[in-house]
């Protein structure tokens, strides 16, 4: 006898309907059709959404039911390039397909892996990295393409003009140098749109149009902008992540082009607030950065989820994960089922800044909208900072916060800092770089936090 679930599906679904590659194909709620167009493979990227992605096309999976406590989740396929050195090829293992996710309240020890492993030399953080590259990818930013298959590059009176092309589809897109002229190749800072940092003489200016690549008006601006018209609107890359891929495409092209004038072994990264989380994720995901400067990133940024949830349930004012989706895109939809139970992540967000590690990074946060969540912050990024401490290289890594400016608005205060950052890592000077610098510790316990030790890694 024919339920009436399966007359249901027979008519909420057209006979023969398949899904475009990148297309949702089923997930909990899902009544659409469950299969994919040939060479596409109906993929569990989490519990509520499947995605046809490019591969063989077996029978589409069946629907998991969701649960509050460990998940074991099948993800879409991730870049395996680690951001950084690379390790022996086959010498890391791989990340497992399906994870059981357990809380845990602390920060997650940046030294043991998931497999319970703690590391104890600079090869296996290299393993450990790439690891943790995975997981940020699978559980909250989404996928970062390769380069592209096709690309070409064209540099002329300050304008890099970068084509991108893949599966038939090709986009165009701009970068503008500026201030690089005189003895060369010069040092340059990428300005994630655009830049509100010093910018020291001999140093020269790229500004990157990350709305053109990916649109971040509000939630309604997911799947707009040049990435998607490439890859397609559902591609589970969040804004953050296709910057990134962005920020990699103008490097490419500065590789291949003559006439700019600029040294690409001495490339920064910056941007406030909204472009300062962009800043850090390019520096994480992107090896060729050399010094990345976040400035005022915040939430979804330089804090951690973890910290704070705790100063909202303590009645502090702050912007939280659950929070920070109804807000915008700047996080894959793959994060959505895990806001409200963060504990369940296997990292937070001083893993993702120990992504930079062993290059340079420093953490400018200042301003009353940035000051309501230092406590996170400075907990997240004092955390981070242990990973260059076990690797032996603390004057890679720096935090600078001063309180009581203008939403990026870059007090000359801080002058110092940025410049001391510029002078060793681009000038070949000798500086202070090794610093935590902030005013007090507003509340942050570490104890509360941090339950692990921080090795000397060999």
């Amino acid at each position: 006898m024919i339920s009436k679930l399966f007359v249901a599906l027979i008519l909420a679904v057209p006979a023969f309907a398949q899904q475009p590659v990148w297309a949702q194909c089923g997930g909990n709620g899902w009544s659409g059709s469950t299969t994919c167009v040939s060479g596409t493979t109906c993929v569990i990227v989490n519990e509520w959404y499947y995605q046809c992605q490019p591969g063989s096309n077996p029978p589409a999976p069946t629907t998991p039911v969701p649960t509050t406590t460990a998940i074991p989740t099948t993800p879409p396929p991730v870049s395996t390039t680690p951001p950084g050195p690379e390790p022996t090829p086959g010498a890391c293992p791989a990340v497992p397909g399906s994870i059981t996710l357990r809380a845990n309240a602390k920060l997650p020890d940046p030294f043991t892996n998931i497999a319970g492993q703690r590391i104890t030399t600079k090869a296996g953080w290299q393993c450990r990295r790439q690891e943790i590259f995975e997981l940020i990818q699978r559980y909250e930013s989404g996928v970062l393409p390769p380069k592209p298959s096709g690309l070409t590059a064209t540099y002329s009176g300050g304008r890099l003009s970068i084509t991108a092309s893949e599966a038939g589809k090709s986009i165009t897109f701009t970068a503008t140098i500026s201030a690089n002229t005189g003895s060369g190749p010069l040092p340059a800072l990428i300005g994630i749109g655009g830049a509100s940092i010093p910018r020291p003489a001999g140093v020269a200016a790229i500004a990157f149009d990350n709305n053109d690549i990916a649109e971040q008006t509000n939630t309604g601006s997911r799947g707009r902008g040049k990435f998607y018209t490439l890859y397609g609107s559902g591609h589970s890359a969040s804004a953050l992540t296709a910057w990134a891929w962005g920020v990699g495409r103008v490097i490419d092209a500065l590789e291949i082009t003559t006439g700019h004038n600029i040294d690409t072994k001495k490339l920064a990264v910056t941007g406030c607030s909204r472009n300062g989380k962009g800043a850090l994720t390019v520096g994480a995901f992107e090896p060729r950065i050399a010094l990345t400067i976040p400035q005022e990133s915040g939430s979804g940024g330089a804090g951690c989820w973890r910290i704070s949830d705790a100063m909202k349930k303590a009645g502090i004012d702050t912007q939280t994960a659950s929070q920070i989706i109804t807000e915008n895109v700047w996080f894959s939809k793959n994060f959505e089922p895990y806001v409200n139970r963060i504990p369940d992540l296997p990292f937070d967000h001083h893993l993702l800044s120990a992504l930079i590690a062993p290059r340079a990074l420093l953490i400018i946060e200042q301003g009353a909208i940035d000051w309501l969540g230092h406590r996170s912050n400075l907990g997240c990024q004092r955390t981070a900072k242990k990973v260059w401490d076990a690797l032996g290289v603390p004057d890679n890594m720096g935090v600078s916060m001063s309180p009581g400016h203008d939403h990026c608005s870059f007090p000359s205060s801080q002058n110092a800092d940025v410049n001391a950052f510029f002078d060793k890592f681009f000038k070949g000077l000798n500086s202070n770089t090794n610093f935590v610098k902030y005013d007090n510790e507003h509340g942050y316990v570490e104890s509360q936090w941090v339950d692990w030790t921080t090795p000397t890694l060999t």
